[in-house]
């Protein structure tokens, strides 16, 4: 059976790419700052040396628009194209044909309506910056195969918090149960609080730094439990209007497992938004 190397939780910032490129008068200043800890965050993805990579993300109105928007997506096509125009115009991204991994996105389908997941599906997906940022960041060569799941966290009516959870869990199963030798890396992105075109986007920091401290010690000790009893729909509209994003870190909690800590944690304060970063050895952690 397959085996899971590494569970990988992180916020996917659209001006990484540009940021940690530029050079001279046009580098930020927080740049270097960012692309250590980066290094640093993609080392532990490396020492894994996964074969394949389970992407989990959410499409942000690229592909799914409202006259056709599943709540959970697996992309299962021979290869994906990203990225979007707009995110070449606006962020710099590059564009990237990123090759899928068909037989694990078959048995997540198969294995996902077993276990009760109406799960949609689609052999043209073009993929955009929650999956390739993450890819960016923690394999830059892109020469892994990836299965894409898509998550609605934009366009209610949204499935419950708890639900994700489910899903990350039986995400875990699923993958070991797949008939295959091969080094799994499930990968997962979503936001801490965030603000997205209102008053409290562009501040010094996140728009709710209470709310973020404590979404990092839930992550961080796996307290699914007090996570689940804090977090509703309704309560994430007040740390931030974009903040259902971290919907998909409570589905990485459920890959991971209730009460299981992460071994790797870093986050930075990043003017508007707090980056932050997770990954956990199943199997424990690798040897160099």
């Amino acid at each position: 059976m397959a085996s899971i190397v590494a569970v990988i939780a992180s916020t996917h910032h659209p001006f990484y790419y540009r940021a940690s490129t530029a050079t001279g008068e046009d580098r930020p200043p927080f740049a270097d700052e960012w692309t250590r800890k980066i290094l640093a965050f993609r080392e532990t993805l490396t020492r894994a040396r996964p074969d394949v990579l389970v992407m989990v993300g959410s499409d942000h109105f690229h592909q799914l628009w409202l006259d056709n928007m599943p709540q959970f997506l697996v992309g299962k096509a021979p290869h994906y194209d990203a990225n979007w125009y707009n995110e070449e115009r606006e962020f710099g991204l590059p564009r990237m044909l990123l090759k899928g991994q068909e037989d694990l996105s078959g048995h997540i389908l198969r294995a996902g309506l077993d276990a009760g997941f109406d799960l949609a599906f689609s052999n043209e997906l073009r993929i955009d910056h929650s999956i390739t940022c993450p890819i960016i960041t923690l394999r830059p060569e892109a020469d892994l195969p990836i299965v894409p799941i898509y998550t609605n966290i934009f366009a209610p009516p949204l499935p419950q918090p708890k639900r994700f959870v489910q899903l990350g869990q039986s995400i875990r199963d699923i993958v070991e149960s797949w008939p295959s030798h091969l080094r799994v890396a499930v990968i997962g992105t979503g936001h801490l609080s965030l603000e997205l075109g209102g008053p409290r986007q562009f501040g010094p920091h996140g728009p709710d730094p209470e709310f973020d401290q404590r979404a990092v010690e839930w992550i961080a000790n796996g307290d699914l439990d007090e996570c689940l009893r804090e977090v509703t729909l309704d309560s994430l509209h007040s740390p931030g209007n974009a903040t259902h994003g971290f919907m998909d870190f409570m589905l990485m909690m459920g890959v991971a497992g209730a009460g299981v800590k992460a071994d790797y944690v870093d986050t930075l304060d990043l003017f508007h938004t707090m980056e932050a970063y997770f990954t956990w050895y199943p199997n424990g952690a690798p040897t160099a």
